[in-house]
């Protein structure tokens, strides 16, 4: 092959990976529209949870894409658990969203660039135990089997620490000492692991709660009860630091949002509820009796407020569990400046 042949061979190739490139090189962030101009992209996280009905209206109303303008496209994601949840935000794959605080802290404390911006929703935490389970009272756990959406979430924090405040050692994790089996999963899944006999009790976020009771699950732990039950934000807003850096305006807006949605949630209850239904359906499949989300979300109490001592508090909760290998400092989590 002559030197010709080779340099329009290599000017062929170059021009089809410069092709190649160009096509991929819409980045995650950026796209472009029909005028040529470039649309930054946003993406929320939430869970489908009864806690997470903020995400939920403020997505079926567009209240992000009304708040950050025409400028910006969100995309949403859902997630199970906090620790999937606070890998999708170290890593930037979503921007900011509803998780509970424990995940938050303890990402933060490991020295993850994570900030609270806003709170959502306190309250909601129930312990249920199987009908199958011979589980009557508190009493009648010892060495049973229980379950969480994961080590060391806010909901295992909360039993826990509750088992903690009734000074029997049995009634414990055998994580710390205790005769109590420790296993996580998705809420949504719990019906049938009551029923295969896998777990015998739960601490677990509503609606799950009152569906696994709607099913002949037994209250155990109510919300009034448990440890934090009423005065922890149980849901919080939490963004990548890096956000807050760069676009505190981006920031800025994604709280006016989680206003919005809040204030709708009390205004319009009944509407929420609807969407609340509608939104759990399309992410589980499963559809969510009416007077079970009506119940649920009456256990619950919607606000953006954030109460930073009952944070620290919960954080040392988590620290006297074993969850957290240092006494925490969490200085500079919360930034309520957005608000």
């Amino acid at each position: 092959m002559d030197d010709t042949m080779k340099k329009w061979k290599l000017a062929f190739v170059l021009l089809f990976v410069m092709g190649v490139l160009t096509a991929c090189g819409m980045s995650t962030t950026t796209k472009s529209t029909g005028d040529g101009a470039k649309k930054e992209k946003i993406v929320i996280g939430y869970f489908p949870n009864i806690d997470h009905v903020p995400a939920m209206v403020a997505r079926e109303k567009g209240y992000y894409e009304q708040a950050l303008g025409e400028n910006f496209d969100i995309e949403y994601r859902t997630f199970p658990d906090g620790g999937t949840f606070m890998t999708a935000l170290k890593s930037g794959d979503i921007d900011g969203g509803l998780v509970g605080p424990a995940p938050v802290m303890n990402n933060f404390a490991s020295g993850a660039d994570v900030k609270i911006v806003s709170g959502a929703s306190s309250g909601g935490t129930v312990v249920v135990a199987s009908a199958n389970s011979g589980i009557t009272n508190l009493e009648d756990i010892e060495g049973k089997t229980f379950i969480t959406p994961g080590i060391g979430c806010t909901h295992d924090v909360q039993f826990e620490t509750y088992l903690q405040q009734q000074g029997n050692d049995k009634l414990t994790s055998s994580r710390i000492g205790g005769s109590l089996q420790h296993v996580t999963g998705n809420p949504a899944q719990y019906q049938g692991m009551f029923e295969t006999g896998k777990v015998d009790l739960a601490a677990v976020p509503e609606p799950w709660a009152s569906i696994l009771a709607q099913n002949g699950a037994k209250v155990i732990v109510s919300t009034d009860e448990i440890a934090y039950g009423n005065t922890l934000p149980n849901t919080v807003f939490v963004v990548n630091g890096s956000l807050i850096k760069e676009k505190k305006e981006v920031v800025k807006a994604l709280v006016q949002a989680q206003q919005q949605a809040v204030d709708f949630i009390k205004s319009q209850p009944d509407e929420a509820q609807k969407i609340a239904i509608q939104s759990i359906k399309d992410l589980t499949k499963q559809e969510v009796d009416e007077d079970i989300v009506k119940q649920a979300m009456a256990r619950i109490t919607y606000t953006t407020e954030i109460n930073e001592n009952v944070i620290k508090e919960f954080a040392q909760s988590s620290f006297e569990l074993d969850f957290l290998k240092e006494n925490p400092k969490l200085d500079g989590l919360v930034d309520l400046s957005f608000q």
